[in-house]
């Protein structure tokens, strides 16, 4: 079995206040999807050993629309 990020797959979504203006914040993705040009095109497993995460955990960033701020979130990875 394999775990996965549900936010990722799209299996759920979760809604997250902005802590300033109280505005539902976005969803930007993955925050390795972000370390370089080429993170989003690679696996999984490659990407959980730069990050500094535990395996178990899938980081999103969460971006206010309103104020611009961002807040990161830790996503327990399920089994498929």
């Amino acid at each position: 079995m394999n775990q996965v990020c549900p936010l990722c797959n799209g299996i759920y979504e979760i809604k997250v206040s902005c802590p300033i203006c109280y505005t539902t914040m976005k969803d930007k993705g993955a925050l390795v999807n972000y370390l370089d040009d080429y993170s989003p095109y690679l696996l999984d497993d490659i990407t959980h050993k730069v990050d500094g995460v535990p395996s178990y955990k899938c980081t999103h960033l969460y971006k206010c629309p309103s104020c611009n701020s961002d807040k990161r979130i830790d996503v327990n990875r399920i089994y498929i």
